[in-house]
């Protein structure tokens, strides 16, 4: 009996896009606002905006009701997406290891 960790092979899996990425794709496209532009319109730091849509840093509590507030999103909502998405990441490379866990018996 092999006792070699099973491998999953993951290049057909589909991308899962962090909120920086649906910011831009759903909201920031659609409206032709560039990120000078947005940042203008929320009153943050064009740098501080461009790090969160390329995935370099999260979005926080702040950032999340500037946003919220311009597109007329629920408070949240972006916060929602990112979490949304750390989550399918973290068990995606988790790989399988969550059924080993049996849950606790109430």
């Amino acid at each position: 009996m092999s006792k070699s960790s099973t491998t999953t092979d993951t290049s057909d899996w589909l991308h899962i896009p962090h909120a920086g990425e649906m910011l831009v794709s759903e909201f920031m496209e659609p409206l032709k606002l560039d990120t000078p532009a947005l940042a203008q319109a929320i009153a943050v730091d064009p740098v501080r905006l461009q790090a969160m849509i390329d995935g370099k840093t999260r979005i926080d509590g702040e950032l999340d009701l500037r946003l919220s507030r311009y597109f007329r999103m629920s408070e949240g909502f972006f916060l929602r997406l990112q979490t949304s998405a750390e989550l399918r990441t973290a068990k995606r490379a988790l790989n399988g290891e969550l059924e080993r866990i049996q849950p606790r018996a109430a």
